[in-house]
């Protein structure tokens, strides 16, 4: 099959599946150019399907951020067929149905025999296999995964998914596309979870495990990854929004499909959100409220504590650099000193670290510093409006209020955990960065592709392995071995990807 290039703007596209997905793909490949059939096999669907994305086009239109005359034109190619019969002259066709093998092997199998044999299969599952649904096939080396993000319109992502039997030039033609359609395409292979899907679970579930052990609350953990993590939502409003019958249908997916490995094991506690029906936003009660008259929780939040003393910084450190800055701009004062150990300052008789995956008591235990405080990673230790800590179960009280008093005073909001290892934002930082990386050592992506991915498809504040290079993969590394002698588990198995590059003393983008 030779195919190489992206699709002329000629070509027909045919999207079959009309709902916001489908829509959404449709309107995209009619704004590049294509005339779009758009079919449903709901009565009307399609056509109500093509009324609304014209609509929006002239929205568009009127708010300057679309020429009308391109508007009007874009509008006028998309068509709303009766049946897939009508969709013979098509050059690709894009499926957007249910989420059901079955049903997905049954429309490209009745596809086969209406379409030319050089026209082009596209489907649009987040979940399941581009491999199985193409063993269905005659032809199996024509179709690849399409998927697209909601909305697709404004979401950049698009992951090109390769089955086993597809065809290097298709991917590579469908790749293509969807960059002349605007959009930043990467390629994946199709194994569970594809790039995004899988890579994103640890941001679910190191949250939920923090809540089930009692380190934190939602609001309070949400708080911290927007604010000191820089992600866009906290991962409990995030499930909230995506709904968690499905959060938790693509967990199972994945853990089931991965064989029960320990990695993507389901939450209890999201289990019972899901049989109770508190789905989240739709049904108005998940982990939080949305009912009339709720009130949404607040993060918890330390009371301020009067500065204990002199301050003494060490290091140079991204968290230390930072912390003098900050005390610098708000007139307080301090010195350097030296130490033989990573704290990065005292005050009081508190001894400040940044975690390392170690628990406070376990780090305070084998230092001998019983006063022992730590704070958590953050994206931007100059920006950060908020930090979390952790302290020794041993750890007097007033040297936990004198650290906390030296952050307040540099300008955070101070959120106190339970003496959880890793804290919040550093043990997701590096689940996710080893999720990636197992995805790349594995095949399924390069580190680029997997890197765009996380920024472009679900909003990530820096790509994984990006982030992993900065924070150092030596500490990434020591932060995973330390919560998988914690808690015993394979869950924390560092990647082959990683473990090389440090016995290397390269970076994963080197």
């Amino acid at each position: 099959m030779s195919v190489s290039a992206a699709l002329n703007p000629s070509a027909v596209v045919a999207v079959v599946g009309s709902g916001a997905m489908g829509a959404g793909i449709a309107q995209v490949a009619a704004a590049a150019g294509h005339v779009v059939k758009l079919v449903d096999n709901r009565p009307g669907a399609a056509a109500q399907a093509v009324a609304a994305i014209r609509a929006q086009f002239a929205r568009l239109a009127d708010k300057g951020r679309m020429d009308a005359d391109a508007a009007r034109t874009a509008g006028e190619r998309l068509i709303a067929a009766e049946a897939v019969a009508e969709l013979a002259d098509a050059a690709l066709v894009i499926e957007a149905i249910v989420e059901d093998l079955g049903a997905k092997q049954g429309l490209f199998r009745s596809l086969e025999d209406i379409v030319a044999a050089d026209c082009l299969f596209g489907t649009n599952t987040s979940s399941i296999s581009v491999t199985a649904i193409g063993s269905a096939l005659q032809r199996p080396e024509r179709l690849a995964g399409l998927h697209f993000f909601n909305p697709a319109p404004l979401m950049a992502l698009v992951e090109i998914v390769s089955g086993l039997a597809t065809d290097a030039a298709v991917a590579e033609t469908l790749f293509a596309t969807a960059a002349a359609w605007g959009k930043t395409p990467v390629h994946a292979r199709s194994t569970p979870g594809f790039i995004v899907n899988r890579v994103a679970r640890p941001y679910y579930a190191e949250a939920l495990r923090i809540l089930g052990e009692g380190g934190a609350d939602c609001a309070t953990l949400d708080a911290l990854l927007r604010d000191a993590g820089g992600f866009r939502m906290g991962p409990f409003e995030l499930m909230d929004m995506i709904g968690h019958d499905v959060n938790f249908a693509v967990t199972r997916s994945v853990w089931s499909a991965f064989y029960n490995d320990p990695r993507f094991t389901p939450s209890l506690i999201q289990q019972e959100l899901v049989d109770a029906g508190f789905l989240g936003r739709k049904t108005g009660r998940g982990f939080y409220d949305y009912r009339d008259g709720a009130e949404r929780p607040q993060p918890k939040e330390a009371v301020a504590q009067t500065l204990a003393g002199a301050i003494t910084l060490y290091g140079e450190s991204p968290a230390a650099l930072a912390l003098a800055d900050r005390l610098h701009e708000r007139g307080v004062g301090y010195t350097w000193g030296a130490a033989g150990d990573e704290r990065i300052a005292a005050v009081g008789e508190a001894v400040v670290f940044v975690t390392d995956g170690r628990t406070a008591t376990r780090r305070a235990a084998e230092t001998g510093i019983a006063n022992l405080v730590l704070i958590d990673l953050a994206l931007d230790y100059h920006s950060a409006p908020r930090i979390a800590v952790g302290a020794a179960v041993n750890c007097w009280a007033p040297a936990v209020g004198a650290a906390i008093g030296l952050l307040q005073a540099a300008g955070f909001a101070v959120s106190r955990l339970g003496d959880v290892p890793g804290l919040a934002v550093m043990r997701t930082v590096a689940m996710l960065a080893n999720e990636a990386a197992d995805a790349v050592n594995q095949g399924v992506c390069d580190a680029a592709g997997a890197d765009a991915a996380m920024r472009l498809g679900v909003n990530y504040p820096r790509g994984p392995l990006a982030w992993a290079d900065l924070v150092g993969l030596p500490a990434i590394c020591t932060v995973l071995a330390n919560l998988a002698q914690f808690y015993g588990e394979d869950r924390y198995r560092v990647s082959p990807l990683i473990q090389q590059r440090v016995l290397a003393g390269r970076k994963i983008h080197d």
